[in-house]
């Protein structure tokens, strides 16, 4: 019969001690989840922004929102304004975004720089 080291003991104990745990028993914090809404640009003469059914938003209640922007479009821009927002997405190149944004109450609208006149909508925060 054959002895087994102590060290070899150890080592062997310590590697169980590394599966069973692999953490230490502490689950990684994960990053709070936020509503989203999904805004696009393009192609052609087409803006819009809706929730994850497909459903057209005009308003939201106040809070965090994750915005999911798609612009596929080289002539158009998003451009988000309101009380809080100011953002766009660069003109003359296709992209996809996101912004993390607090919505406080007011109006906010939407639109492209180029088009405002003809291309443009707006909701309400409540």
């Amino acid at each position: 019969m054959s002895r087994t080291s102590p060290k070899i003991a150890l080592a062997a104990l310590l590697a169980l001690a590394l599966l069973a745990g692999c953490g230490g028993g502490h689950k990684a914090a994960k990053p709070p989840l936020y509503p989203s809404v999904y805004g696009s640009v393009g192609p052609g003469a087409t803006i819009s922004l809706k929730d994850k059914s497909g459903k057209t938003i005009t308003s939201l209640k106040q809070g965090k929102y994750r915005f999911r922007i798609t612009d596929r479009s080289t002539t158009d821009d998003f451009h988000l304004n309101g009380p809080t927002v100011d953002l766009t997405t660069p003109v003359r190149r296709k992209m996809v975004t996101s912004w993390l944004l607090t919505m406080n109450p007011g109006t906010y609208r939407f639109y492209s720089d180029a088009h405002a006149k003809t291309l443009s909508a707006s909701f309400r925060v409540v």
